[in-house]
């Protein structure tokens, strides 16, 4: 899991990285001066959980030798809610033996499908609104068409699924941001105070990007906090394991 914090400020930037698995880091990108009259909000941070992968299915009878697999690769809510209010548009960069290799998406759902038979690195690059930041963030992710797990006949039914799972982090958001997405069921927004005020938002549908009900909604990951302490925790008793291990063998070479 990544945590990727993108300041609107170019004194906000830091890094900080911890070595869980999968990694769980926490990036700070620069953005340049916002030079409109957008309100700052101090002191908050707005979280946006993102997942993003490829699916492939294998297209049994209907395989060639130039396309075997039809796969889609997607940047959509970690709980599959609409995207649209936080991000404008996402641009994927695929192979160059590709036509038209670079990709852009410009409406919720932010995915595209294609058919192939390779796997590579798809570039991923998420751009947001100009009140949210005027920076992109770039992403990569592999294609995989064959499971790396289970070994045994090919299957049409069961597809190949790589995810990963981000929080996109906005500290000191614009005041008109923060009035967009505060009631937003895919942003993750602190308590507000109550002399807070803040600009009128015009209420969005924000159903139109939802993955609730995609096609493939079955086969992806549930993503929840309780999740990711329990993979922290199982990696910390992998880490004590280890430790009690190298201590026993150190004690037999001393004695």
């Amino acid at each position: 899991m990544a945590r990727v914090s993108i300041p609107t400020d170019q004194n906000d930037a830091a890094v900080e990285q911890s070595d869980s698995t999968p990694p769980h880091q926490m990036i700070e990108i620069e953005d340049e001066e916002n030079k409109s009259s957008t309100k700052k909000i101090k002191d908050l941070e707005i979280c946006v959980p993102i997942a993003y992968g490829t699916i492939s299915f294998w297209l049994g009878k209907k395989a060639t030798e130039t396309q075997s697999h039809m796969w889609t690769v997607y940047v959509r809510g970690a709980t599959n809610e609409d995207l649209s209010a936080v991000i404008k548009k996402v641009v994927f960069q695929l192979h160059p033996s590709f036509s038209n290799a670079m990709r852009v998406v410009e409406s919720p759902p932010f995915e595209l499908t294609e058919r192939g038979w390779g796997e590579f690195e798809i570039a991923i690059s998420i751009f947001f609104h100009n009140d949210v930041c005027e920076k992109q963030l770039d992403l990569f992710h592999p294609l995989k068409l064959y499971s790396e797990v289970e070994h045994g006949p090919l299957s049409t039914k069961k597809p190949v699924i790589v995810e990963s799972y981000d929080e996109i982090v906005f500290p000191n958001p614009s005041d008109k941001f923060l009035a967009r997405v505060h009631n937003h069921p895919s942003v993750i927004v602190p308590r507000l105070p109550l002399t807070l005020n803040l600009p009128h938002a015009p209420m969005e549908d924000t159903r139109r990007g939802d993955t609730k009900d995609h096609p493939h909604g079955q086969w992806f990951n549930r993503f929840s906090e309780a999740d990711e302490l329990l993979k922290l925790a199982e990696a910390r008793q992998q880490v004590q394991n280890h430790i009690v291990k190298l201590k026993r063998r150190l004690s037999m070479l001393e004695g």
